[in-house]
């Protein structure tokens, strides 16, 4: 499960680095439509988070650093969340960006609901992938560094399960 939910974020973060590096004036026009950062640091975000968003998916995909990823994966999202619920709020009529567009739209185009709960369900994923072990095909697994994967684990061996000590007087 973990595996899925590392591959599935890594593909999202990927498409959208990708179409957003090819693209990057209309990156920072996407950040900028959201009124939230003064013109330099909406420069810096719109130029900055297609590599951010690459560099994070390859994490996912390759399994290093798994956790940690997940954890700024799930961060990412949270702000990605707080920004389309505030231009909703506002009245504000843009596309969210989030996969190479952005900018002003008609407000009958605007998808807030759908792009919040999108979101939403890619926090989840994140979550998992930030307290679960990595999973066997992840190179966090493969050096040690992630725990045992998911499927590495016997429900019979945990120390819950283990059977008493002999007895004490012994």
């Amino acid at each position: 499960m973990t595996t899925a939910a590392r591959l599935g974020l890594a593909a999202v973060l990927l498409i959208a680095g990708w179409d957003k590096i090819g693209a990057p004036a209309r990156s920072v026009m996407a950040v900028e439509a959201y009124q939230l950062l003064p013109k330099g640091a909406a420069e810096i975000v719109g130029y900055g988070l297609p590599i951010f968003e690459i560099v994070i998916g390859v994490l996912l995909i390759v399994g290093l650093l798994t956790r940690l990823a997940g954890i700024v994966t799930g961060l990412l999202m949270v702000a990605f969340i707080i920004g389309v619920a505030s231009a909703w709020a506002r009245g504000l009529s843009i596309d969210c960006g989030c996969f190479g567009g952005g900018g002003q739209i008609d407000p009958s185009q605007t998808q807030y609901p759908q792009t919040i709960l999108r979101d939403v369900a890619f926090l989840a994923m994140a979550a998992w992938v930030a307290v679960k072990p990595p999973g066997k095909l992840a190179l966090d697994t493969v050096l040690g560094l992630g725990g045992r994967s998911d499927d590495d684990r016997d429900d019979t061996s945990d120390d819950d399960h283990a059977a008493p000590d002999a007895d004490p007087k012994e």
